[in-house]
């Protein structure tokens, strides 16, 4: 087995870092580095090359799309054992649960017919229910904001298509699409409850490409289910300019989705057990599942590779951090974070030991803030984490985070929560589209993300602190 010096020559050799820990290490007073030299000096080797984009040409490659339920899924749950088992993780295990109803893309077709006939491109939502096998023709109904359809009376909008066209605002913390999903999620069951035929919306986007965006829809049940697709932007925009032209505009839909009852997801779960506290959890998320359309390389195969590559780094130390580090690919969590929350139901009663959790789910990076979600935000440790961090452009946020995606649930169980923020700026150019693609992951930000997680997870499973402890008072 390496002498942790003779770790840190082999993984930062030529760095400032580098220095700083060998002569640690040969001076007899410092018989060890310290954990937050330790940290630094895992991040510095990820700089270079974290490993996470060779695990990530992997998946994309070796399985591709993941849409959840599918045999598809299930490879890539047999790929990431593997992957776990090969890095010698101590333990590695499935825990299988049911979707209630899988579902398959089919056909997607929509044209205007009138009174400008030209093919439109449209992307069926997920869990969105097939038209009529001819198609259906309608006229649309169309709104610039999603409050104006809401606005409209019940059954003020028998037999059209609706087609609500507000554009998503470009924000770098990716707030303008909770702003709207909404308007996907829930807007085919307020247009069925108008009386439409079908539900069209402009792709929740920020891309100017012709490409359309998927995603999940949710039907209510107290309306109709009915055929709901997204438009490219472009597409969204001309025919905005029909409309306005002041002739009624017609649209030929065709959507053949399949809903492929009862089928089975699973999380896939590995873990490198702590040297001194092994029932104490450090818990790394990201989701395995993925749409269909593209090969899921940002949503959210950059996410998996990111905590993969990280905890690989910690479990190639000489010793492990003093508490567990455990790491989830959750499945199922495109259909409404369905893994996420079987996981934290399956688990409950061993949540009162978890350390604190955290996941990627915003695409590749750079991580630029630390955002905690903690009963005291001040405590030392933290602070550690953040002098760590700031060297890798990492600026400290508030203490309102809530967990991403699949660690949502544990957070709302009071399980503590960080947030390393990644720049979205440019990620829903691609998000939910065929564009979701290796080709647009960069090296330098998907090293600097996994950087900023391994230091992370290393300094919270070495110093093993209390999160949910409240600040002392001052004595009077």
């Amino acid at each position: 087995m390496l002498t942790f010096c003779e770790w840190v020559r082999r993984q930062t050799s030529g760095t400032g870092a580098a220095l700083i820990l060998t002569l640690g290490c040969v001076n007899t007073a410092l018989a060890a580095a310290t954990p937050d030299q330790t940290a630094a000096a895992l991040a510095q080797s990820a700089l270079t090359n974290s490993g996470a984009l060779e695990i990530l040409t992997s998946l994309t490659t070796e399985v591709g799309p993941r849409l959840a339920g599918t045999a598809a899924e299930q490879r890539a749950a047999a790929w990431a054992r593997a992957r776990f088992e090969t890095a010698g993780f101590d333990k590695v295990w499935s825990e299988p649960f049911t979707l209630t109803n899988g579902w398959a893309r089919g056909l997607e077709q929509a044209s205007i017919t009138s009174p400008s006939p030209q093919p439109l491109v449209v992307t069926a939502l997920g869990g969105s229910v097939a038209t009529p096998p001819p198609g259906l023709e309608a006229e649309v109904a169309l709104f610039k904001t999603y409050a104006e359809l809401l606005a409209m009376p019940t059954n003020s909008l028998t037999g059209k298509i609706v087609v609500v066209t507000q554009p998503m605002v470009r924000a770098q913390d990716g707030g303008g699409y909770g702003t709207l999903n909404a308007m996907r999620t829930a807007g085919p069951g307020e247009a069925a409850r108008r009386g439409a035929a079908a539900y069209l919306l402009r792709s929740l986007g920020t891309d100017r490409h012709r490409v359309a965006h998927t995603g999940g829809t949710h039907y209510a049940p107290d309306a109709p289910r009915i055929p709901a697709a997204a438009l490219s932007v472009p597409d969204a925009e001309q025919l905005e300019r029909l409309v306005a032209l002041g002739k009624p505009v017609r649209i030929r839909l065709l959507l053949t989705p399949r809903d492929l009852g009862p089928v089975t997801s699973q999380n896939v779960i590995a873990e490198i057990q702590g040297r001194e506290h092994p029932e104490k959890i450090v818990l790394l998320g990201a989701h395995l599942d993925s749409w269909d359309l593209g090969t899921g390389a940002i949503d959210d195969g950059a996410g998996v590779a990111i905590v993969m590559a990280a905890t690989k780094m910690i479990r190639a130390l000489p010793a492990p951090p003093r508490c567990t580090i455990r790491v989830v690919l959750f499945g199922a969590e495109e259909p409404g974070v369905i893994g996420g929350n079987a996981y934290a139901a399956a688990h409950q009663a061993e949540l009162s030991h978890y350390v604190i959790a955290a996941e990627p789910d915003f695409g590749q990076g750079p991580v630029y803030r630390f955002q905690t979600g903690v009963t005291n935000p001040e405590v030392p440790s933290l602070q550690r984490i953040r002098a760590v961090l700031a060297p890798l452009g990492v600026l400290p946020g508030d203490n309102a985070s809530h967990g991403e995606s699949d660690v949502g649930p544990l957070a709302k169980r009071q399980v503590p929560a960080v947030t390393l923020a990644m720049d979205g700026t440019d990620y829903f150019d691609l998000h939910h589209t065929a564009d979701d693609t290796l080709d647009k992951v960069l090296p330098g930000r998907i090293n600097q993300s996994t950087a900023c997680y391994v230091a992370f997870t290393y300094l919270a499973a070495e110093l093993g602190d209390d999160y949910r402890q409240p600040a002392a008072v001052p004595a009077r």
